[in-house]
This record gives structure tokens, C-alpha cells and sequence, in this order.
């Protein structure tokens, strides 16, 4: 996975944490999961806030 694969990586983030509600975490934790996530494999600094804002959307869509 890239940062660019914002739904899959939302999946991920939703079947890990389901009991997280993604509308209350920090960017710096998602950032951390994200890294963390089995098959993500991509440059650390190749991220920004407006990724972050797309992965955390796609997770809250996820939840619902």
C-alpha cells in the first residue's frame, strides 16, 4: 500500500481498531497506525495533512 491508497488503507485502519471512532484521533497516531499496517510500504515523508484528511474521511465512511 501507498499513501494514495486511501480506502484500502481505511479498511485496514477499520478491521485493526474497531473500536477506535476515527472522528477523534490525532493525525500524529494515524500517521503512526498507517506506518504500522501490515503491507504499507511507503516513502514516511511522501505524506501530508490533506492524505491524512482523506484516509481519516474514508475511515469514518467505513464506520457507517
Amino acid at each position: 500500500m501507498k499513501w494514495t491508497d486511501t480506502q484500502q488503507i481505511a479498511e485496514e485502519l477499520y478491521d485493526k481498531f474497531p473500536e477506535i471512532d476515527p472522528k477523534t484521533i490525532r493525525f500524529t497516531d494515524l500517521y503512526r497506525w498507517v506506518m504500522e499496517l501490515d503491507g504499507f510500504d511507503d516513502d514516511p515523508k511522501h505524506v501530508g495533512e490533506r492524505i491524512l484528511e482523506a484516509i481519516q474521511a474514508a475511515w469514518i465512511e467505513e464506520t457507517e
